[in-house]
């Protein structure tokens, strides 16, 4: 031991640190500030882009599904003018030349606004776009498969407007 100078035998380590220098704890806070503000910065970037996708989102929607009242309201007039050529026969004749032309320029129309029609008979039945209303035996029809159709189904921008209404073959 130093007997002259006990300060110099002191082990207590916290006695030999030099007071901190306040200049550096500022700039330390400063520092541990910025990091902060620039966390925030980017949180609240990500949250704007986020908003902007989800508008940007809902007005895709809102276009694609504008029609989608109006073409609703059309589909009993498909289902008409389907039986309407249904009872016409099969035979050429104005009634069922002046039907079919209207029918048909009322499906483009449609499609072209993102209608599509679901007429399924003979695919295999798909839950997702049909509904079944029975099951019957069907000779030349595979099981599962669609043997008849009451009611065409459609899609507008491949999301379901209205379901097929079907008849399906039973699985032996």
């Amino acid at each position: 031991m130093n007997q002259d100078h006990p300060e110099f035998d002191s082990e207590d380590p916290s006695q030999n640190q030099v007071p901190a220098d306040p200049l550096q704890e500022e700039i330390e806070t400063l520092r541990s500030e910025i990091a902060l503000v620039k966390a925030d910065a980017l949180r609240e970037r990500a949250d704007l882009e986020n908003q902007r996708k989800r508008i940007a989102r809902d007005v895709e929607n809102a276009r694609k599904f504008a029609n989608e009242k109006l073409l609703g309201e059309l589909l009993p007039v498909f289902d008409s003018l389907d039986a309407g050529l249904q009872a016409a026969g099969a035979e050429p004749s104005p009634l069922r030349d002046g039907l079919e032309l209207t029918y048909k320029q009322l499906l483009k129309v449609a499609a072209d606004n993102g209608l599509v029609l679901l007429d399924p008979a003979g695919e295999a039945f798909n839950p997702e776009h049909h509904q079944a209303i029975s099951q019957v035996e069907a000779a030349g029809v595979a099981p599962g498969h669609v043997a008849q159709v009451f009611q065409k189904g459609y899609l507008l921008n491949e999301r379901l407007l209205r379901p097929a209404l079907v008849v399906v073959a039973k699985h032996d």
